[in-house]
This record gives structure tokens, sequence and C-alpha cells, in this order.
């Protein structure tokens, strides 16, 4: 279980405060725009986003990890080589939906932070995705298995998630509610399925 800065010791309990604080700081970050002042598609720009959902949290929020990460067969950067790998990222370019979802994969694969870096990733995506082409993705359209299954497959062949990704894109790029089901659906994909945003947003 990860040291926490909350003196949590049971591994569940601190899952449902995590969500519970995380989910109050992503809704903040949407309605104060205090993420706007920053270039969107860095790994500083992730970073940023990765400090500001956990900081209350962790003490390594915000920071690229020094250890190594595998979830399941797969395993992610190794961290003695990650800041290569990041850097290659931020180099890499955002002028068409189908290098943005590039980017994300290779992101994906770097997996920079120990914990959280899914939540994290897909708002960095979708601020790149309203920068660029002026649209975000509505993460309610897109199934759980279904993501998962195209992300684990996307290093090898990206066409599945691309697809996915592209059917579910909306214009609506800064409502409100589309931005909170999409906060609740990207926290299902990790298993975070206690509390629902708009029912701590009172």
């Amino acid at each position: 279980m990860l040291e926490n800065k909350l003196g949590i010791t049971n591994e569940i309990e601190l899952a449902k405060e995590e969500e519970k604080i995380s989910k109050l700081k992503a809704l903040e970050l949407f309605d104060t725009s205090k993420m706007n002042e920053y270039e969107v598609g860095t790994t500083k720009r992730l970073c940023d986003i990765h400090r500001f959902l956990l900081s209350d949290i962790y003490t390594f929020a915000g920071e690229i990890r020094k250890v190594d990460l595998a979830k399941g067969n797969f395993r992610f950067a190794a961290s003695i080589y990650l800041k290569d790998a990041l850097n290659k990222i931020d180099s890499m370019p955002e002028n068409t939906f189908e290098d943005i979802i590039k980017k994300y994969i290779e992101m994906n694969i770097a997996h920079p932070f120990r914990e959280g870096n899914g939540r994290s990733t897909r708002i960095w995506l979708d601020m790149i995705l309203k920068d660029k082409i002026v649209k975000v993705v509505d993460w309610c359209k897109i199934d759980k298995e279904d993501y998962l299954l195209a992300m684990e497959r996307s290093p090898i062949k990206d066409t599945e998630i691309m697809i996915l990704l592209k059917d579910a894109l909306t214009d609506k790029i800064d409502d409100r509610m589309v931005y909170m089901k999409g906060i609740d659906t990207s926290y299902k994909y990790e298993g975070y399925n206690t509390y629902k945003i708009d029912e701590l947003d009172k």
C-alpha cells in the first residue's frame, strides 16, 4: 500500500478518500481554469495536472517515478529510460487527431507516475484535443472493457483505440456536465466507482 499524507493504513479506505478528494480537485480544475496558463501537450503539463489532483494525498504527486512499474504482463517504460522517453514524447507532433492519439499512447506506455497515471493522462489528452482540434472525448460513450483492451493492444496496433476515441469525440468542449460524467467514467476505468462527482458537487 502506498504511503499517504492522510495517515490511512487500510487500502479500501485510502481508495475511497483518494477518489473523493481527487474528483473534487478535478472539478476545481475545470471550474477555475487553473491549467490554462500552461502549455498543452507537455510532460510538465501532465505533472501539473497530477500534482493538482493528488497533492493532498501523496508526497510524490507530480513527480516522475524512480521505480519500475508493470500491469499484468505489460511492463511500462523502465525508470532509467523514462526521462529520455518523456523528452521524445514532448517533441511528438500534435497537428491532427491521429498525431495526438499516438502521443497519448506513448505517454501511457511511459506511465510516468507511481499512481494516478490513467486519470491524469485522460485529462491531459482532452486538454490537447480541446486546444488543437476544438473537441474533447465524451468518455461516457466508451465501454470500460473496450477501452482497456484497446489501450492494452495500442503499443502494437493503434487502430482500435483510434476508432473508439474518434467515435466518442464531441464539440461540447466547455460543457460542465460532459466533463463531470467523463471524470466519473475515467475513474471507473481504474476501479474507482464509490462516488459520483455530481453528488460531491454540493
